[in-house]
């Protein structure tokens, strides 16, 4: 792997591991950040032998506490829109299901990043939030749709409009964290997550990815029409069979990938 200087990059078997690594910042995403995070994110989706990715946040106070307000305070609206936002797309189009683990603070930026992964397992501290309306901008990155798309319309514009934080157990409640944990557990949680997910066939997790998040892309129609088709397309891979013979034969799978 790449040197990186703000993320560090690990292997957990067929995990891969992305930390954001500037505690001292509580991990605030500044441009760089987030250049280093998609490349480390792409090389990734590309090894074969990776089947699930975490990103996470160094230190036990911030997942990630925002955007680099320092870096962008003085930005023109052109100088925003040529810098660093294609950073959010790189990341969105990632293939392999990504889990982010969690702890303390996820504002801003930092909420936006974690609902761009595909689960999100949070340590009991962890407090979520859009507060950029008390910077007098609003959320960039994804912050008002995929909010919105899980809270509904009148959590969200509380979230969005005061700034206010909300707990990891409200998130929950919510339908928006997947599992709350004891403090400090965040990483462990989601490893034992990302190693459930690493033991199902590849290119089924990939395609069932795919489908589960144009139901929020697309219309009904279409996305029935998507999930169809990679259902079909399923039909033709070797892990099916050995998926199906391993249920006949009431043993366990051994998928490949292939």
């Amino acid at each position: 792997m790449s040197d990186y200087q703000y993320i560090l990059v690990e292997r957990n078997e067929r995990i891969g591991i992305a930390t954001l690594n500037r505690p001292k910042e509580l991990n605030a995403l500044r441009t760089q950040l987030l250049g280093e995070l998609a490349a480390a994110l792409e090389e990734f989706d590309r090894d074969e032998e990776i089947r699930c990715i975490i990103i996470t946040g160094a230190g036990d106070k911030a997942f990630a506490a925002g955007a680099d307000i320092k870096e962008m305070a003085d930005k023109s609206p052109v100088q925003m829109m040529m810098g660093g936002f294609e950073q959010w797309l790189r990341i969105k189009r990632i293939r392999k299901p990504m889990i982010a683990a969690v702890g303390g603070y996820a504002l801003g930026g930092g909420c936006e990043l974690a609902m761009q992964c595909d689960m999100i397992v949070a340590s009991e501290n962890a407090r979520f939030g859009q507060p950029e309306i008390l910077l007098g901008v609003i959320p960039g990155a994804g912050g008002t749709q995929r909010l919105a798309r899980t809270l509904g319309k009148y959590r969200t514009m509380e979230m969005v409009l005061t700034g206010a934080q909300v707990s990891a157990q409200e998130m929950a409640a919510h339908g928006l964290v997947n599992r709350v944990v004891p403090k400090g557990e965040h990483l462990n949680e989601a490893i034992k997550l990302a190693q459930e997910v690493a033991e199902r066939p590849p290119l089924a997790v990939r395609l069932a990815k795919e489908a589960v998040l144009a139901a929020f892309e697309t219309p009904l129609e279409q996305g029935l029409e998507i999930e169809r088709k990679n259902f079909f397309l399923l039909f033709s891979s070797e892990d099916m069979r050995e998926g199906m013979q391993a249920f006949i034969e009431k043993r366990k799978a051994e998928f490949q990938g292939r």
